[in-house]
């Protein structure tokens, strides 16, 4: 439901006086009808003019008709001061309705109100006017009735229950796992929730805020104005907690904090689910009603081992893939597209909630909430459920490693370091100007963790590829000496990072089958995909990603292919070193946004000549990396090989594949490339069935420097093979000697890169090759073939 339609919400859109109205005087009686004598406040009209009688049993246990009021006890004002200025850890101890030693003692916190009456059934008891905005009286009852509050305000008159009426709605379960930091459902336990409670419809709100003194929760529904609604401490845990009923879906919140110094600060739900619209900070009470289309992709996604099966992933900025769309309005266009391409997969740039679009999701400040720019979450969701209905899964950028210091989010959250390390050389993060999580502290790991799977669950998310993982494995990373501190041995391992990190993948791959985890890791950490039960040479266990990537392949390739054709004969190296430690993990092979960003060049910028060699280079360079051990990865636009950076600002440059363009043949042929790639690629699984084995590749052609030519074979676990062949000079060469397992009769192109269905010079290899007995690269049969300039060929047998 909701809060708009709940009658404590349309009224409390009333503004109040500028100042709180003088107190008012309890009125003494209930107006009486018209030419009836007045009769007492406490005393409903009605029962007093019943005759008495002898009452049934059952009438006894219904609450007796008051005869008064009578002021309660004052509070101390030690404790008074304390609630008001919402530094107190139990308002409920000095709030709502309790028996007591002569009735029933109620009192209630209503700033701005002129007077507060008990209505119940059989009971209508105006209550006393203790000033502040306090309200008391004691009841002559003998227990505590179901009963509302009629406040009246210089405005109007308004009826709703009491918060301070109900029992804590979070269990002692949820209290016990949040302490020991083990809730891998913390999204369940920990925000805003709307729920019915004790028969009431509400929201339960919940924060963890140990250094707190106190914590009120404030909204649109109390004009920001949270004094009349203070949190209550649970235990030790350092968990807060308020049932407000008559709150629904679609209000607008925060956590007024007191912190250790008395001062306050409003911050924003670290679990909301739902957010503002950027800059607009608050969060947003919300409840899923999504109904899920995926059950056959969920079934069968984990089918096949990852890393064991066609892995080609398309990388999307969605507010700018097409600037101005929605979620929903991208569910129309996106996986149609990523279809047409045949990439298997999409790995969305991060889409949890950032305050500034210039950090392209990478600075967070609601992990648990897909940003509103585009939608609500159930928008997400419905983006999601499009793409596995086509048959596309969805991986997302998730960002573990930093926060943003905005002092409205996380930062000293409840007024000290909470979800940063206490040592500011370990807090500070030295590049971006964020602050780094504290691993150790076994709550923000737990706050973490369960964020990992709330995504995998709550949205159907396939992979996460994880962010930053090198900064958060080194103590000294981009720190200089004197700029960090060394762990308890004297190195500069965080010890507590790698168990973070392990945690977190033992925790995904053990509830969410066919996810896979991924690692951006810049480094030469030992073990980034070894399980996390097995040791490595570094006396760390592995840190249990299923895939990382290969930021030493992209470096190097990316080197050789920016040198003049002359010159890459003293640069051959770079290209085949990747092979030296391809098996050393489960590798992705990237072209990813950094690479076409902030001064770095489109991929076909990168490559040297005029148009037609930068493009040539640019497929031939495709063809290299779709072939090479490992998965791939590529940013939107270089599919059409796109020649401008790109800006999050207007994305790709989709006017160059519009056919009205003059030279819009040259990039529609990049990009039926970029689709035939993929479709081969899936078709022949000796690209991809022993990606992470020796016995899947072996070197034809190494050495060829003086011809910039690299040749090797890749085999399926049946041994069938694939010959990839890349000429990286502009020249034609014609009868090229290239070994060939013996047993296959005749060989045929399966893709070649200069086809001018794609741009190219159309030098092929027509028909069927039949292998010579020539030895060659270490084969008793070698085959002869002409290699088109700046192309990569693919042959295999027939």
């Amino acid at each position: 439901m909701s809060a708009a339609r709940q009658p404590s919400s349309r009224t409390a859109q009333k503004a109040p006086p500028a100042a709180p109205p003088p107190a008012a005087a309890a009125p003494a009686a209930v107006p009486a009808a018209a030419g009836a004598a007045a009769v007492p406040a406490a005393v409903p009209a009605p029962a007093a003019a019943r005759p008495r009688k002898a009452r049934p049993p059952q009438a006894r246990r219904a609450p007796a008709a008051p005869k008064g009021v009578r002021p309660v006890p004052a509070l101390a004002p030690e404790e008074r001061a304390r609630l008001l200025s919402g530094c107190h850890h139990d308002p409920h101890g000095l709030l709502g309705a309790r028996v007591q030693r002569g009735g029933v003692a109620l009192r209630v916190l209503r700033p701005y109100a002129r007077a507060v009456t008990v209505v119940a059934k059989g009971l209508r008891a105006a209550l006393l006017d203790e000033g502040d905005g306090l309200f008391g009286g004691l009841l002559p009852l003998a227990e505590v009735p179901d009963y509302r509050l009629l406040v009246t305000y210089e405005d109007g008159e308004v009826e709703v229950q009491d918060p301070y009426r109900f029992l804590p709605a979070l269990g002692e379960l949820d209290l016990h796992l949040i302490g020991e930091g083990r809730h891998e459902e913390l999204w369940t336990a920990l925000g805003a929730r709307p729920m019915e409670h004790q028969g009431v419809a509400g929201t339960r709100f919940t924060v963890w805020a140990p250094n707190a003194l106190g914590v009120r929760v404030t909204g649109d529904f109390c004009h920001w104005d949270g004094t009349a609604t203070p949190m209550r401490s649970l235990g030790s845990t350092g968990v807060w907690e308020l049932f407000l009923p008559g709150i629904g879906e679609g209000a607008l919140y925060k956590f007024d904090i007191a912190r250790p110094d008395g001062s306050h600060s409003l911050r924003a739900d670290p679990m909301a689910r739902r957010t503002e619209v950027p800059p607009a900070t608050a969060s947003i009470v919300t409840a899923s009603r999504y109904e899920w289309g995926d059950g056959a992709w969920m079934a069968g996604r984990g089918a096949r081992p990852v890393h064991a099966a066609p892995f080609s992933v398309y990388e999307v900025h969605l507010a700018s893939w097409r600037p101005g769309l929605s979620y929903r309005q991208l569910a129309e266009q996106l996986p149609a597209y990523v279809r047409e391409l045949g990439f298997t997969h999409v790995e969305l740039m991060p889409v949890a909630e950032h305050p500034f679009g210039g950090s392209w999701g990478y600075q967070v400040t609601g992990f648990y909430a897909p940003t509103s720019r585009m939608g609500t979450p159930d928008d997400f969701r419905f983006l999601v459920d499009a793409l596995h209905r086509a048959g596309v899964g969805v991986i997302v950028d998730w960002v573990p490693a930093h926060f943003p210091r905005d002092d409205w989010a996380l930062a000293e959250f409840d007024g000290r370091p909470l979800y940063e390390p206490q040592d500011p050389r370990r807090a500070a993060h030295p590049d971006w100007g964020t602050l780094e999580f504290d691993y150790g502290r076994k709550e923000v790991r737990n706050f973490l963790v369960a964020n990992a799977v709330y995504w995998c669950e709550e949205f159907h998310i396939d992979g996460l590829r994880v962010d930053a993982v090198a900064s958060m494995l080194y103590l000294d990373y981009s720190r200089e000496e004197g700029e960090w501190a060394p762990n308890e041995h004297g190195g500069r391992e965080n010890p507590d990072a790698v168990a973070f990190l392990q945690e977190m993948n033992a925790t995904v791959y053990r509830r969410c089958p066919g996810v896979v985890t991924i690692a951006e890791e810049s480094t030469a950490w030992d073990g980034v995909t070894r399980a996390t039960h097995h040791t490595g040479p570094g006396g760390f266990g592995g840190l249990g990603f299923g895939l990382k990537w290969n930021m030493g392949w992209m470096h190097d390739s990316l080197e050789y292919i920016a040198h003049e054709p002359f010159h890459r004969k003293y640069h051959h190296n770079e290209m085949t070193f990747s092979m030296v430690y391809a098996y050393s993990e489960n590798y992705v092979l990237p072209i990813s946004h950094d690479e076409v960003v902030h001064g770095k060049g489109a991929l076909v910028s990168k490559m040297p000549g005029d148009w037609w060699q930068q493009r040539a280079g640019h497929r031939a360079y495709l063809g290299f990396m779709w072939a090479h051990p490992g998965k791939q990865l590529l940013f939107m636009g270089q599919e059409f090989a796109q020649g401008g950076e790109w800006s999050e600002a207007s994305g790709p440059d989709w006017w160059l594949v519009d056919p009205t363009y003059s030279a819009a043949a040259d990039h529609l042929g990049v990009r039926a490339l970029v689709c035939d790639l993929n479709g081969v690629y899936a078709a022949a699984p000796a690209l991809w069935e022993q990606d992470t084995v020796p016995e899947g590749f072996a070197w034809v052609a190494s050495d060829a420097a003086e011809d910039n030519v690299f040749a090797f074979l890749r085999y399926a676990a049946d041994g069938s093979p694939l010959l990839s062949v890349s000429n990286f000079s502009p020249v034609v060469r014609h009868d090229y000697l290239l070994g060939v397992p013996e047993r296959f009769p005749s060989w045929a192109e399966a893709l070649n890169t200069d086809a001018t269905r794609y741009g190219g010079s159309g030098v092929t290899n027509p028909g069927r090759r039949t292998p010579e007995p020539t030895p060659a690269h270490g084969h008793p049969t070698s085959l002869r073939v002409t290699l088109p300039p700046l192309a990569t060929v693919w042959f295999r047998p027939e």
